[in-house]
């Protein structure tokens, strides 16, 4: 999976309104980031690298992994396999979206 493709697979699961009422990143190092403005009408997708209420520090492989519903987010935090810093109840959220 590139950045790129994850970042559209986000997109679309996100859609016009994700109901986060807050901006997420997913940090994945030196793949990139992607960031999504819940706060924005329409909600968006982005790759730029912007301050966030919540940052999800994740590799490219596990955020494939939860896109494709074989990694459930809270079961990749208590797994080590992602890291939350900012507000955990964004974190929360992600679920939702995701």
């Amino acid at each position: 999976m590139s950045l790129a493709s994850a970042t559209e697979a986000i997109r679309a699961k996100v859609g016009a309104d994700s109901g986060l009422n807050a901006t997420l990143k997913f940090d994945m190092g030196a793949d990139g980031v992607i960031v999504i403005d819940g706060k924005s009408t329409p909600n968006s997708v982005s790759n730029d690298n912007t301050d966030a209420d919540c940052t999800v520090g994740i590799t490219l492989d596990n955020l494939q992994a939860m896109l494709d519903g074989d990694l459930e987010p809270a079961t990749g935090f208590m797994a080590g396999k992602l890291k939350v810093s900012g507000d955990m109840g964004v974190a929360m959220r992600l679920q939702r979206v995701i």
